[in-house]
């Protein structure tokens, strides 16, 4: 299996150099991630820039292609341009912090999962929940995230389908509870600021939100982690809905033409 490993932590992140150990034997993996951290950048793309890549060597362990670029920007590039062949898997993380919720939308984590399968291939996003002051202890996260990867892979992941997997902050005496196959929760997410002055006495406000796993229902990732599950969660990318979508067409004005 021929694995293409991206991330938006960057190319040096802890989270990705052990996901990669564990890769390795799962197959041959080929790491294109950015250059510096592009953490909630989302599913955004360079177009008024080029994209500037260099070759890196990570702790002496793997060679990989660092790209000044977004997260997605990675996917493309890598797929178009920079490895041999089509990789027949694509794995984005593993990232420092939880992919829940919302923060899904955010994500340039999982953005870079779902660039994959908008390309017909079949994607896995891993993230870390951080929960201070729990150590973190990225190489146990990975051997972690690996064995649900195999789990994913054995329920059935086709080319354009994409999961998003979420690993719970554990004590290294603690044991996670068994994998949950869970939906994305759809709560709010409430943002804080600190408003502040510069030297100038002009405003300013500095985002001052620390993601906690809060109230939801028990069939979503946010409780899967709360409670210590390795949180799975299937994701598309057609955000249109249906179910309204349906109603509207079924309207009287639907059938009605604009006036000229």
């Amino acid at each position: 299996m021929f694995i293409l490993l991206t991330n938006d932590d960057g190319i040096s992140a802890p989270g990705l150099v052990a996901l990669y150990r564990e890769l390795l034997s799962l197959g041959e993996v080929a790491v294109v991630a950015p250059e510096s951290v592009q953490s909630a950048t989302g599913h955004g793309i360079t177009l008024n820039q080029p994209l500037l890549t260099r070759k890196v060597s990570v702790e002496n362990l793997f060679s990989g292609v660092a790209v000044d670029g977004r997260p997605a920007d990675c996917v493309k590039l890598a797929v178009a341009q920079l490895l041999p062949h089509v990789p027949d898997l694509v794995i984005s993380g593993m990232n420092s912090g939880a992919n829940t919720g919302i923060n899904v939308l955010y994500s340039g984590t999982v953005a870079a999962a779902i660039e994959a399968a908008f390309l017909g291939l079949p994607a896995i996003a891993v993230s870390l929940h951080l929960n201070h002051p729990i150590p973190i202890n990225y190489p146990r996260a990975a051997k972690l995230g690996r064995q649900t990867i195999d789990q994913v892979l054995a329920a059935g992941l086709k080319p354009g389908n994409v999961a998003t997997i979420n690993i719970p902050a554990l004590r290294d005496d603690q044991q996670p509870g068994p994998t949950r196959w869970v939906r994305q929760c759809t709560r709010p997410w409430v943002d804080t600021y600190d408003h502040r002055k510069d030297p100038k006495g002009r405003d300013y406000f500095w985002n001052s939100s620390n993601f906690t796993l809060g109230p939801t229902d028990a069939d979503t990732d946010v409780a899967a982690l709360r409670d210590g599950c390795i949180a799975v969660t299937p994701l598309q990318f057609d955000l249109t809905d249906h179910g309204l979508l349906k109603q509207w067409k079924a309207l009287p004005i639907a059938d009605c033409r604009l006036p000229i």
